[in-house]
């Protein structure tokens, strides 16, 4: 489990248009500055689109499971 700030990921998911896939999300990330330990937060998400910046959090929030 890695661990990572939550109020940053929440900032950077703010900036997101979607429907947005994983690897776009990974991309849009990257381009806005996060750090690496959110990048491979966001690596570990499963393969497909995301809704809203709610669908990428329940995401995000499984992966402690």
């Amino acid at each position: 489990m890695i661990k990572v700030n939550l109020v940053q990921i929440q900032k950077k998911l703010k900036e997101v248009n979607y429907p947005i896939n994983k690897k776009d999300l990974i991309k849009h990330a990257d381009e806005k500055g996060a750090n690496e330990k959110i990048l491979r937060f966001f690596k570990q998400l499963p393969l497909r689109d995301y809704q809203t910046a709610t669908d990428v959090s329940e995401a995000l929030n499984n992966l402690d499971s």
